[in-house]
């Protein structure tokens, strides 16, 4: 995603919601640097890494007087490829990029790579942003890396281990951000739902967030990122089922649908406990919208194993499918599996896509008519309900507001509201 141009560096940024959220701090760190665009790169596919080489090299078309700083994790699992592109002033990795010295050129001109072992970082500064230039929600980074090795996932060798922020630091960013005008915050992390074992006392996501809306009364949605379905415990459970300031909406990163191959994914989870999961959660708050993670082609995945990952997006009533054509990842076990055939992958992702595109647009079409609360974003036209569905204003408002507003119609997948009376 190409941000819109503002004072200081110039921010694109690729992949999860966390690098949004420490895009918006490296620019803190960098408020006066208007000849500088950093590239935070995403590594979770080869694609994501194409694409990060494709910003790259547009970058450098649009401002060629302007230094780029390539980061992230495909920055620091593969540095010398980025540091190899003529484009490319320093690449710098993901421990270093929320140091203030990771920009200073004139001081450390003469070092191109700056990428140290993620692996031997222990813990994680409160490195979090103190406003977002570009989003009305804001990204609050609570905890980075994991500690599970899924076969298909190179995340951990860009992220380290799991490491959580203090929650006391967590509760003192949100206020101020929430002091400055923002309605809603997202948690983000790399495994959320493995937040707090490191810190003193091992917290759980559930008590943080209780934390939150205890101590910060003013907040009016909290949202949560990806989350892993067997690490939602009951505290956690309860809170997202009944606590109104919590949004009705959920991301699970469930991968696939199929039991062998969750087992030859190292998934924790089995296909039976999604679909329970999602079915309590249904009865306790039926308005709740489910997103999820799907993996296709993944290795030894034949036509039956691909069909039930395909039912899973009707019998989890999924109507925000993330879909990912499995390609193999340097290093993981996964990439050492039997391969399924390009063209099979292509096609088996291209038919997810499909399910999951029909089983949103069925469900959009039921909000028409129905009243809902919208946050508008910077353009003071388009946002989000709270159950995520992308709305957009029939007459513009004031960006960053939280309006009621009346669904009137339905529109390219697109709610069209109306202010309501």
């Amino acid at each position: 995603m190409n941000a819109p141009r503002t004072r200081g560096p110039e921010l694109i940024t690729l992949g999860c919601r966390l690098n949004i959220a420490e895009s918006e701090a490296m620019r803190a760190l960098a408020p006066d640097a208007d000849d500088l665009v950093i590239v935070n790169s995403c590594a979770v596919t080869e694609e994501a890494m194409r694409q990060a080489r494709k910003a790259i090299r547009r970058a450098r078309r649009a401002r060629p007087e302007a230094r780029i700083l390539v980061t992230g994790c495909g920055a620091q699992i593969d540095p010398q490829a980025f540091a190899a592109m003529p484009e490319v002033d320093r690449v710098v990795g993901n421990a270093e990029k929320l140091d203030r010295a990771a920009f200073d050129f004139m001081r450390d001109g003469d070092r191109r790579v700056q990428v140290s072992d993620i692996f031997a970082v222990r813990t994680t500064a409160p490195h979090l942003a103190p406003a977002f230039a570009e989003h009305a929600r804001a990204f609050v980074e609570v905890q980075t890396g994991c500690d599970h090795r899924c076969t298909f996932c190179v995340i951990p060798q860009g992220r380290g281990n799991s490491r959580s922020v203090p929650a006391g630091a967590v509760v003192e960013r949100i206020a101020a951000l929430v002091d400055g005008g923002h309605a809603e915050v997202v948690l983000t992390g790399v495994d959320l739902t493995s937040y707090g074992p490191d810190l003193p006392g091992a917290p759980t996501l559930g008590m943080l967030v209780e934390r939150i809306l205890r101590h910060v009364p003013a907040l009016r949605r909290l949202r949560l990122s990806s989350l892993d379905s067997v690490e939602i415990d009951d505290r956690l459970f309860d809170l997202i089922a009944h606590e109104p300031r919590m949004m009705p909406h959920l991301h699970l990163s469930l991968q696939a649908g199929d039991d062998m191959i969750l087992k030859r994914m190292k998934r924790r989870h089995n296909r039976a406990q999604a679909i329970a999961l999602v079915a309590r959660l249904k009865a306790a708050r039926p308005e709740i919208a489910i997103g999820a993670d799907l993996i296709a082609g993944f290795p030894t995945e034949d036509e039956a194993m691909f069909g039930n990952s395909l039912r899973l997006i009707d019998e989890c009533d999924i109507v925000f499918g993330h879909i990912f054509p499995y390609s193999p990842r340097p290093g993981t076990p996964a990439a050492r599996m039997p391969q399924v055939a390009h063209d099979r992958i292509r096609d088996r992702a291209a038919r997810l896509r499909a399910a999951a595109a029909a089983r949103r647009t069925a469900w959009l079409a039921t909000l028409v008519g129905s009243a809902q609360s919208m946050l508008v974003e910077r353009d003071g036209r388009t946002g989000h309900a709270g159950n995520f569905a992308r709305m957009r204003l029939v007459e513009p408002a004031r960006a960053g507001s939280m309006l009621p507003v009346r669904v009137v119609r339905l529109e390219d997948d697109v709610l069209i509201a109306e202010r309501a009376a």
